[in-house]
């Protein structure tokens, strides 16, 4: 998998989410931006949702296995805060405490533990009670 096209793809829809997020469903855009994201996530499926799957399995046998793998674009956030920029002038986002997919994580009882993919690095987090973040996986550097 290259993970920088990787990289790429879901930050160019996290953007997409983002622009998205401003708008109103009655501004002349929406439709136009919605359908661009569409078919960004249907790219970004095509290419990189089988390798994506088996890394979610791997994440999910060790951490929820109760929990049902769902398909890569389920673990997108639906709006990512913008908190800086990395040293190649890449904005560094992390993900909204109520963002991604709720999983039942035994080392967590009781509290809302929820998986979420983020760009830049790409990586896959658990955010726990909204606040506390974890690094499951992230991407290798460059491209395998």
């Amino acid at each position: 998998m290259d993970t920088l096209q990787l990289n790429k793809a879901l930050n160019a829809i996290v953007e997409k989410k983002n622009l998205l997020g401003t708008l109103s469903y009655d501004d002349k855009k929406y439709d136009k931006i919605e359908e661009e994201l569409h078919d960004l996530e249907d790219d970004f499926m095509d290419n990189f949702g089988d390798d994506l799957e088996e890394i979610l399995q791997d994440v999910h046998d060790e951490k929820c296995p109760d929990n049902e793998v769902l398909m890569p674009i389920a673990y997108l956030g639906n709006k990512y805060k913008e908190v800086g920029k990395n040293a190649d002038g890449s904005k560094i986002y992390e993900a909204l405490p109520k963002e991604g997919v709720m999983v039942d994580v035994d080392d967590f009882a009781g509290k809302d533990t929820r998986l979420v993919l983020i760009p830049n690095p790409t990586r896959l987090e658990l955010i726990i009670d909204g606040k506390k973040k974890v690094v499951l996986w992230e991407a290798e550097k460059s491209s395998k």
